[in-house]
């Protein structure tokens, strides 16, 4: 493999140590950013215990410490560099909102024709608009936190029970990093989104489906979904991703002004899932209906606004062939779930692994755990 493992110049993701300094991979190790001269920014940024006051100063200020960064990396001296493999991370950012997505087509009827088979498999807006819910920012925790199994109720024969779910899933998303604040009673063009977005994460929003099957009507999801959503440790810099901007599919009918964005307006980011280290699905963001700029667009045209470290979702990405389900319900149809002990991980990349040129995005790791609590 190529590019110092997918960790080269071209990437430097961004981390947050255990100690709370802020440090960019390359290749196998990590730079400690606050020993790195000439980049122009406060030193107490660097060990303020996120990414979060480096975000805040915007766009600008991103892209100099990455060209200065990638000016000086191979040339580093050691007090600046440590084992990557060695060092600890923590989630790298403070979450602000996170709202989740419902952004892929296949997906979307995927689940639309198990769950309401006698109607059509799409909600009559989504092919208007970039559908979503909000989720709970609290429970956003970083890649290899144990995730135990929820309790709620759940549908039975005679009536709800209460008890631990039986439906656990899995879904493969793409997470967005808002670094720039937009103020409430203003918006974002969907045009204009790149210079809000600060990077990219792997998601795994681990899904309860029988706790959400008896609530997410008329309101969406809900308990089903707000125990646990998993994020990789590494925040990919949007500007990373530039080399794998694809055209999204054709959007018919024509999106509202707001939500119109020039191609390529699309992500072609390769990830798998796996369980108990045994590759379930390969599948790509490239098909995405709904794209991150459109996506941000739609969560701000009411004036809702933004703050930096606010994380959007893409909702669950699902290939149409056989192989490319970003879900265990997909993949199985319903009949298999996560038994306490799996292990699950996701896996993502930009280009060829094998020849290059390619980009790490690292992985998301969670295993299931069992539920100690419960209700009296």
């Amino acid at each position: 493999m190529t590019a110092r493992g997918g960790f080269g110049a071209a990437n430097l993701p961004y981390g947050v140590d255990s100690s709370g300094r802020v440090v960019v991979a390359h290749g196998d190790e990590v730079i400690d950013l606050a020993s790195v001269p000439g980049l122009d920014v406060e030193p107490a940024v660097w060990t303020s215990g996120s990414l979060n006051a480096f975000m805040a100063l915007g766009p600008d200020a991103w892209a100099h410490t990455r060209l200065r960064l990638q000016e000086v990396v191979a040339d580093l001296p050691a007090p600046a560099r440590r084992p990557r493999s060695a060092t600890r991370l923590r989630l790298a950012w403070e979450v602000g909102d996170y709202t989740d997505f419902y952004a892929c087509r296949e997906h979307a009827e995927a689940m639309g024709r198990m769950l309401r088979p006698a109607e059509e498999p799409l909600p009559p807006a989504w092919l208007h608009l970039p559908i979503g819910y909000h989720g709970r920012a609290g429970t956003v925790v970083v890649s290899g936190s144990p995730v135990p199994r929820p309790n709620g109720l759940l549908p039975g024969a005679e009536g709800p029970i209460f008890g631990a779910s039986a439906r656990l899933d899995a879904e493969v998303e793409l997470g967005f990093v808002v670094g720039t604040t937009v103020p409430r009673g203003q918006s974002v063009a969907a045009r204009d989104a790149d210079r809000y977005v600060f990077g990219v994460v792997l998601v795994n929003d681990w899904s309860a489906r029988d706790i959400q099957s008896f609530e997410y009507r008329p309101l969406g999801p809900f308990l089903g979904k707000s125990f646990a959503t998993s994020v990789s440790p590494w925040v990919v810099p949007l500007a990373a991703l530039e080399p794998w901007r694809v055209d999204g599919p054709v959007q018919d009918p024509k999106p509202a002004e707001y939500l119109q964005v020039d191609e390529p307006r699309g992500l072609d980011v390769r990830l798998s899932l796996a369980v108990n280290g045994s590759v379930l699905s390969n599948l790509s963001s490239a098909g995405l209906y709904w794209s991150m700029a459109q996506q941000l667009a739609h969560l701000t045209v009411n004036g809702a606004g933004v703050r930096a470290g606010d994380l959007f979702a893409s909702g669950t990405i699902s290939g149409p062939e056989p192989g490319t389900e970003g879900s265990l319900m997909e993949k199985y149809a319903g009949q298999r779930w996560l038994a306490d002990g799996d292990a699950v991980t996701i896996t993502g990349w930009c280009g060829d692994r094998e020849r290059g040129p390619w980009l790490s995005l690292g992985q998301v790791d969670g295993a299931v755990v069992s539920h100690g609590g419960g209700a009296e």
